[in-house]
């Protein structure tokens, strides 16, 4: 059996057996908790009782996927560079404020005022990522301390924003603060257009199905492209994998860990504008939060690979849009983290001992090969 598809096998095998001790493990956290497994597994495919409630459910399934698959793609940069970019969080939610302010300030047909959004969002994440780059190839700094801490400026200095220098008229009544109002032609159009399509009815709540879930599919490509398909990616991987050899080969290791943060960073400051675009209008002061963290754990779960991460992402979306469902069937909501992090350390140890497995067995193979290919002694 060649090898690739080996390895290939060996994955999918260790990603299955990881899940079922993930439910196995779950179902008795959820019985430990006072609730049933069966009723607490029923409510994850329970998307409602209507035709309404059915397409709210799957629109509220995919919006939540957008953000986590882009903070995954984002902390998979890093990671293919041997970096943590634990600082996504901070990015993401300063480029938010920065993009939706800037887009409030004008109005311009609407490919060039959501453009300009984009742009700014990026911008800003991409710099703000630069700080611990810089940091890290000038003084040493690990840039796990440096983003940590940057983490704590970022999320304080967006609190500070929202309520003071970038804040809007406050409706009477409103309790949240929020950036002025984008101009109608700064909301991306939805995709309800595709549950027409199927005969279904088309989701009223939360905007529907963002538009924004097409940049995403094409960032994905674009991600993909270029990390598995340009030289750049592959200096990228060199440098990460090791730096002195990729250093006498001619690669600038320094050069590679500014580029592959900034690009990470540039790609958080992405993670909030789906929310902005297709349904909020601004950035308040309860915008989501923990986007970059999961991100984390879609990366890992995914294997840094923009597949993969889709699909860790649309399991996570998963998870988390069965919380009402859970306290419906009386099911504490915290099964929903107690599961994520349970498959999350599971699919790790899978994915290391199917390595270990993988490496073996082209081992062996090698040496197989070796000695039918040495000579046999003839005695004189």
């Amino acid at each position: 059996m060649p090898a690739g598809l080996n390895r290939a096998l060996l994955t999918v095998a260790g990603a299955v057996i990881a899940i079922i001790l993930a439910i196995a493990i779950s179902s008795v956290a959820i019985t430990a908790a006072g609730a049933s497994p069966i009723d607490a597994f029923a409510a994850f495919f329970d998307f409602g009782a209507s035709e309404r409630a059915q397409s709210n459910g799957i629109a509220a399934f995919i919006n939540r996927a957008v953000p986590l698959f882009i903070a995954g793609l984002a902390v998979a940069v890093g990671f293919r560079m041997n970096l943590f970019n634990i600082g996504v969080e901070g990015q993401y939610r300063l480029a938010a404020i920065c993009a939706a302010y800037v887009g409030s300030t004008f109005t311009a047909p609407a490919p060039i005022q959501i453009a300009v959004i984009i742009v700014v969002a990026a911008a800003v994440g991409g710099l703000y990522a630069l700080i611990p780059a810089v940091m890290k190839v000038t003084r040493g700094v690990n840039e796990v301390i440096a983003t940590i801490m940057l983490n704590y400026i970022a999320i304080n200095l967006t609190s500070y924003l929202v309520r003071g220098p970038f804040a809007g008229e406050r409706a009477a009544g409103q309790l949240t603060t929020t950036t002025p109002e984008l101009p109608e032609s700064a909301m991306f159009p939805n995709l309800n257009f595709v549950f027409e399509l199927f005969g279904l009815l088309p989701p009223t709540r939360g905007g529907g199905v963002w538009g924004f879930l097409l940049v995403a599919i094409v960032l994905g490509i674009v991600i993909w492209v270029v990390l598995e398909r340009t030289r750049f990616g592959f200096n990228v991987k060199a440098s990460g994998l090791n730096g002195p050899a990729a250093l006498a080969s001619g690669i600038d290791s320094k050069k590679m860990i500014i580029a592959a943060m900034v690009m990470s960073g540039s790609i958080a400051g992405l993670i909030g504008l789906p929310e902005i675009l297709g349904d909020k209008g601004a950035f308040n002061s309860n915008f989501t939060a923990g986007l970059g963290f999961l991100g984390i754990a879609v990366a890992l779960l995914g294997r840094n690979k923009p597949v993969g991460i889709a699909v860790a992402a649309l399991l996570f979306a998963f998870l988390d849009r069965a919380q009402g469902a859970l306290q419906i069937a009386n099911v504490p909501p915290s099964v929903i983290t107690i599961i994520q992090g349970v498959i999350v350390l599971l699919v790790v140890v899978a994915n290391e001992v199917t390595n270990r497995l993988a490496l073996r067995l082209e081992e062996q193979r090698a040496a197989q090969e070796l000695g039918r290919k040495q000579p046999v002694e003839v005695a004189a």
